[in-house]
């Protein structure tokens, strides 16, 4: 057997579906056939059960299937380690934050330092990235609430307000703060569950009394204040958030503090204890780490 077989044999076990993994892979399906045939001629055993056109991964299969992911994962990480000998000049930082707007100034900063490195930034929900930090997709994560999971360290960076965006034509949208039990009969729009700020702040509508009544769930934070902008419903928005509006103020919408209950969240940084980190990201890590510790005291 060799790599590209196993790669292969990976897309079909993740898809279990002969045609999808062709078109992942680009390649004819009866080609795709053929070769997990002869995967499987060579290993013994049949590593799905097919039911028509329709394949499951059997017991063989998923036993198989684990020391594959072992397997290139232990590749991968021996790359990260040879590319990593080359210094920490040519680095590279895969990062996935729950704002985006969190990362600008660091990224400034940093950069300015070590104007080679080259990163990806991705906004996922929480589960995306605690899935793509455990795979090793990503080296860290800025995320809300914390991560609490075996395999993965977390350090509290900074806790911040959370607030309620309302239309300006609100009936509310004079007052400067407000309990949360005050719109308890209001249409929202608000980010998808998954995400940190929804899910924390569905719990604090239920501390308040309620369940808030979701008309719109994005994933687009922009969308969303366009939607209240509009008059459709309220929303919730962060500390950081709330500091690049008034950056660019916007007379649609007011923004109000939230007296009760108090609604905060607290943003960490997240990183893998179970795979390599290369000197880039440690470098990037600890500036990460500083730069709030400066900005909090």
């Amino acid at each position: 057997m060799d790599l590209l077989q196993l790669r292969y044999f990976q897309t079909v076990a993740r898809h279990e579906h002969m045609t999808r993994a062709a078109e992942e892979l680009m390649i004819a399906q009866p080609s795709l056939s053929k070769m997990i045939a002869h995967l499987e001629k060579e290993l013994g055993v049949p590593l799905f059960d097919r039911y028509g056109r329709q394949i499951r991964l059997n017991k063989f299969g998923k036993i198989f299937l684990q020391k594959v992911d072992h397997a290139f994962f232990e590749l991968e990480e021996g790359k990260r380690q040879i590319q990593d000998m080359a210094g920490l000049e040519h680095g590279q930082i895969s990062i996935a934050t729950v704002n985006v707007n969190l990362l600008a100034d660091i990224l400034t900063g940093f950069c300015s330092l070590y104007p080679d490195i080259s990163f990806r930034l991705y906004q996922q929900p929480n589960l995306t990235m605690l899935d793509h930090l455990e795979h090793g997709e990503i080296d860290l994560c800025l995320a809300s609430p914390p991560i609490q999971e075996p395999g993965i360290d977390w350090i509290s960076l900074m806790t911040e307000e959370i607030f309620l965006v309302v239309p300006q034509k609100h009936r509310l949208a004079s007052q400067q703060s407000i309990e949360l039990s005050e719109v308890a009969d209001e249409a929202f729009v608000n980010l998808k569950p998954g995400y940190g700020l929804r899910d924390i702040t569905d719990q604090y509508c239920r501390e308040a009394g309620f369940t808030p009544k979701i008309i719109f769930e994005g994933d687009e934070p922009a969308a969303i204040r366009g939607l209240v902008r509009a008059g459709l419903g309220l929303t919730f928005t962060s500390a950081v958030s709330w500091q690049t509006i008034l950056q660019h103020p916007d007379p649609a919408i007011s923004i109000l503090r939230i007296e009760k209950p108090i609604c905060q969240r607290t943003i960490g940084l997240a990183w893998s204890k179970e795979r390599y980190i290369s000197t880039a990201v440690r470098e990037f890590r600890q500036f990460i780490i500083d730069y709030f510790a400066s900005n909090a005291s």
